[in-house]
């Protein structure tokens, strides 16, 4: 019986090497003679283990990482492939503290099957949302994601069953489904692993989208930081294509609905949706005055439900499942699961799906394990550059959107970043006044202008220059950006940095001179 290897080809695994683990272990194959064969799947999510190699036997699927390829010769010695112990076992899979503690919906597949492989799809059950949604009508597609509470999570939160009844019910000649797939913040990476590790559950979630609202084109617009992404969607769309479930009848319906994938240059501000239908249109990249929203003039003028990988993502289980399966997750207005992703300086940084209401502190120092540094965790980030820092004194928020906005912070796209007592805060309010300098598409002053003066402001803070002045001085131009920017790139920009003030006032003091030794 052929042994099924499992090594990732995530873009994280590849980083850390996971193409020489591949070569290393097919090597082994072959010099032994041995009847085994390796499959490239996503990531699970654990970074901190990866490369982690895992091996199907009789008991489950066994994990091995983080591994080496001087590490493969010793694992196939030790029974590797029938789950051996070795000091890199972990165990089955499956039960490793990380992944059992989870929820995963959207991400259930993730790591498990092959990305590319239709068989594996429908096996771990794949298309029951699509299947499920061609009995329904347009109206009932849409109530029931209205019904599933689900939220944009691309950061504003706005429901998804609300812009897909928009859309559905604007007048044109043709709608369109674009997935914003332009994931810029730092810290963050579920869109991407999506892409890579279960791209057929994207592709299904924009046709059911089309479906519901009458589009027939859709597009996922990402990166060109995102090659190993671009390259898997490419090929999972191409295969959707030859066996029918994309082009002139889906699954044998005769309902139109096909999709591409469009690249842009990495502009931050792209992450904006009318700016990355600018740059759809092949346009330069800027933002547009609402109204109208895209909901009624977008693409090319067009009624366009424009939504986050995620969002879309979780459509199909929404439909397979049934919208209260899915509300029956979270908290509050916050429902069903969201993929939080720690990073920064953390011991266990990965991606961890879950439904909405642990705490930050829950999040940070039992899920994430503290620092990497061992260091006490001074500030956190949550939401991506824009997000606000927020201090231990806050880790009792939970992790909610009206939560989170009560204490003026943002979870945006979920992005966890964690940061020891060796941060200097001014340093990272002067970050993001820079960071905003630099991705500003220009068109409005407040943000244009009010970024570069920030930065200048916190300098002279730095240098104890007026330092109360020049405090003032930015906290008023925080103002100005957060109510006189055009989007939420120079109107987000002030959440770290009047977070970092609030919180953190003692690293916008003057450093003391120490008087020269006698």
């Amino acid at each position: 019986m052929t042994v099924t290897i499992f090594v990732p080809r995530d873009a994280a695994a590849l980083a850390l090497g996971a193409d020489k683990v591949a070569a290393a272990i097919g090597s082994e194959i072959l010099s032994r003679g041995l009847d085994a064969r390796i499959v490239r799947n996503g990531s699970r999510g654990m970074f901190w283990l990866e490369p982690l190699v895992e091996v199907r036997t009789e008991q489950g699927r066994i994990a091995y990482g983080p591994v080496k390829p001087s590490d493969v010769a010793g694992l196939f010695d030790d029974g590797f492939l029938t789950g051996g112990e070795h000091p890199l076992g972990l165990g089955l899979t499956k039960e490793i503290p990380f992944l059992r503690q989870q929820t995963r919906l959207t991400f259930a597949r993730c790591g498990v099957t092959d990305p590319l492989s239709l068989e594996d799809y429908r096996k771990y059950q794949g298309l029951k949302g699509l299947e499920r949604a061609l009995t329904m009508s347009a109206p009932q597609i849409v109530q029931a994601v209205t019904d599933s509470g689900l939220r944009g999570r691309g950061g504003a939160g706005f429901p998804t069953g609300i812009k897909w009844k928009t859309v559905a019910e604007a007048p044109g000649p043709q709608k369109y489904i674009v997935c914003n797939a332009d994931e810029g913040d730092s810290g963050t990476f579920a869109d991407r692993m999506i892409m890579e590790g279960d791209p057929f559950v994207l592709i299904e979630g924009m046709i059911i989208a089309g479906l519901a609202t009458g589009a027939t084109k859709g597009y996922i617009y990402t990166r060109s930081e995102y090659p190993h992404a671009i390259q898997t969607m490419n090929a999972a769309i191409e295969a959707a294509r030859e066996a029918g479930i994309l082009g002139a009848s889906v699954m044998g319906s005769g309902r139109v609905f096909d999709m591409e994938v469009r690249v842009g240059a990495g502009a931050y501000v792209c992450g904006e949706e009318t700016s990355l239908l600018n740059s759809l249109e092949g346009k330069r990249g800027i933002v547009r005055a609402k109204p109208p929203l895209p909901a009624l003039k977008g693409f090319l003028g067009c009624p366009t439900v424009v939504n986050n990988v995620i969002s879309l993502a979780s459509v199909p289980i929404i439909l397979d499942r049934g919208p209260e399966f899915y509300r029956d997750f979270g908290m509050g207005r916050s429902r069903g699961t969201i993929p939080i992703q720690i990073a920064g300086n953390v011991r266990r940084g990965g991606l961890f799906e879950t439904a909405f209401g642990l705490t930050l502190g829950q999040i940070v120092d039992e899920i994430g394990g503290g620092t990497a540094t061992g260091r006490p965790v001074k500030a956190v980030q949550v939401g991506g550059p824009l997000g606000a820092y927020f201090p231990r004194a806050l880790f009792d928020t939970p992790f909610d959107y009206e939560a989170f906005a009560s204490k003026d912070g943002l979870i945006g796209h979920a992005g966890v970043v964690v940061f020891d007592d060796t941060a200097d805060m001014l340093r990272q309010a002067r970050f993001a006044m820079e960071f905003c300098a630099i991705e500003s598409c220009g068109k409005c002053t407040p943000c244009r202008i009010g970024s570069t003066r920030g930065v200048e402001t916190a300098d002279r803070i730095a240098q104890g220059i007026e330092p109360e002045k020049n405090k003032a001085l930015l906290a008023d131009l925080c103002a100005t950006m957060k109510f006189g920017s055009l989007c939420a790139l120079g109107g987000f920009t002030p959440y770290p940095v009047m977070s970092a003030m609030t919180h953190f006032p003692e690293d916008f003091a003057p450093t003391p001179l120490v008087e020269a030794a006698e």
